[in-house]
């Protein structure tokens, strides 16, 4: 099945041509015309959705879990055509693809099946207490309530699992919220097609037109107008800090502030623990490699850094991980924006004093190579830089004279997506010392593996203390995600008949 994108806004179920068309810049195949969004757009899209609300949000749980698996049915009917624009438009191959969308459908029938079961809603029920002295209670209920329209943006790393269908926009919909989506330019076809996918779903139910719409490309002006416009309560983001701070600071000015859920990467630090390394160094070496590398590198869980104690098996890990890496072509990124982002912040890194250079090979246009550096403890504490995210294949061993110096390192970082510990039983001490450093840093703490791939579930937690996220206490991956948008409504004294209501609408 061939796909040929129409290059349209799909607004309140109308797919709407613009007055001003953006090319694609696919790595092959060729390009597409594709509507710049404006800020009528965002408008008419923000307000179908606020009619929307009306309906959806009340519907039951039941209603919202068939809408979700009727979008997966959707995805899945178009399977072969969402694959052959995707793996066009980003240059990822199509086994990255077929299990990124198998991960698309998977989270959006998990989320059907999790708000079935009603957990979520945090059900509390206080009974009445009228002969209570010195005063009488009251009946008092709470239960979670979905928020209103929600903005989605479109990651770039992720076509499927983190965009137009992806986890911000399943959870926002599991919770009864309709779901407006700034589309990402680095694969605007392949988000067209989805996006078709969901229209179709809510058509087959008869949903109102308003609960989906999507806006393509578009400057800042239209991402800002999204996220400051009155009738958006809430927004998903999964992107770079520097855009993901500049849209939080404008949620925050709003008139009415509203929560900003920001996933902005990480350097995933691992700490490498000596018994292990002395009995397992190749080993840990080339899964480090392993995972650096893997969609080159352009994962907001890329273990970027590792630190290790000089000492037995540090020489093996590092053998290791040079080969494994020094094995590697090069691959393909997903924009040129991207490549060249990764080519400048790996040459600066390696230009740092006192870097030594163990594995550096040349990229070429959207092509990227791995990089491996070696610093010592001091050169580290010395150039704050190193400690910035390079999106790519990029990796820094960081060695350090002891425990304690471990520790003191582990300490200065700033909030992390993930902090990795490789330990053998002999390491249990430290890594019971450095544990109650890394949970306060870090959304996931990882032993022995690595922290690339993040499974779809109910105790998963993607996300941190800021940089890392805007908002320590949620995740955007996950069963627990839902939650993000929803907020505790408590029912005072209710007749029974509104208690009803109520409940038939959960």
């Amino acid at each position: 099945m061939s796909y040929t994108p129409h290059g349209k806004h799909l607004i309140a179920g109308s797919w709407r041509q613009g007055t001003r068309t953006f090319q694609s810049s696919p790595a092959t195949g060729s390009p597409h015309p594709f509507s710049v969004g404006t800020v009528a757009d965002v408008d008419d899209a923000c307000r179908a959705a606020e009619e929307a609300f009306a309906s959806y949000g009340y519907l039951p749980a039941s209603a919202r879990a068939e809408f979700l698996n009727a979008i997966a049915d959707e995805i899945e009917a178009r399977a072969d055509a969402i694959t052959e624009i995707g793996t066009q438009e980003t240059g990822l191959p199509e086994g990255r693809l077929v299990g990124e969308r198998g991960r698309t459908v998977g989270q959006l029938r998990l989320f059907a099946q999790h708000i079935l079961a009603g957990q979520y809603l945090d059900r509390r029920v206080d009974p009445a207490l009228p002969d209570r002295r010195p005063a009488p209670r009251p009946e008092l209920r709470m239960m979670q309530r979905p928020i209103g329209p929600v903005a989605v943006f479109g990651a770039s790393n992720f076509p499927l699992a983190f965009s137009t269908a992806g986890g911000d926009t399943a959870a926002a919909l599991a919770a009864g919220c309709p779901v407006v989506v700034k589309g990402h330019s680095a694969h605007p076809g392949t988000g067209e097609i989805v996006a078709e996918a969901i229209d179709a779903a809510r058509q087959r139910l008869g949903l109102h037109p308003g609960v989906f719409s999507l806006v393509q490309g578009g400057n800042r002006e239209v991402g800002s107008a999204l996220v400051q416009h009155p009738l958006i309560k809430a927004v998903g983001f999964t992107g770079s800090l520097r855009g993901g701070r500049a849209l939080f600071d404008l949620c925050a000015a709003r008139p009415e502030p509203i929560p900003f859920f920001g996933e902005l990467g990480s350097i995933n630090p691992m700490f490498m623990l000596p018994t292990a390394v002395a009995a397992r160094g190749a080993e840990i070496g080339t899964g480090w490699a392993e995972s650096l590398v893997l969609g080159a590198g352009q994962f907001c869980t890329n273990p970027g850094v590792a630190f290790a104690i000089d000492g037995d098996g540090l020489d093996a890990l590092l053998q290791a991980a040079v080969a494994k890496l020094q094995a590697t072509q090069s691959q393909t990124m997903l924009t040129d924006d991207i490549a060249s982002a990764f080519a400048k912040g790996a040459a600066a890194a390696t230009e740092t004093p006192g870097a030594e250079i163990l594995v550096r090979a040349e990229c070429s246009g959207r092509s990227a190579a791995p990089v491996l550096l070696k610093v010592s403890a001091e050169t580290w504490r010395a150039n704050p830089d190193l400690a910035h995210e390079v999106f790519g294949p990029f990796g820094i061993i960081v060695t350090v004279r002891d425990a304690d110096e471990m520790l003191e390192l582990a300490s200065a970082f700033e909030g992390q997506l993930t902090a990795t510990l490789h330990m053998d039983a002999g390491d249990v001490a430290l890594a019971g010392r450095l544990l109650p450093v890394l949970e306060r840093k870090a959304g996931r703490v990882i032993a022995n593996g690595f922290p690339t791939g993040v499974e779809v579930c109910d105790a998963m937690v993607h996300g941190g203390p800021y940089p890392a996220s805007t908002n320590f206490g949620a995740t955007s991956v996950g069963t627990l995600s839902i939650r993000r948008f929803l907020r505790p409504v408590c029912y005072q004294n209710l007749p029974a008949e509104l208690v009803d209501l109520i409940v038939s609408r959960a």
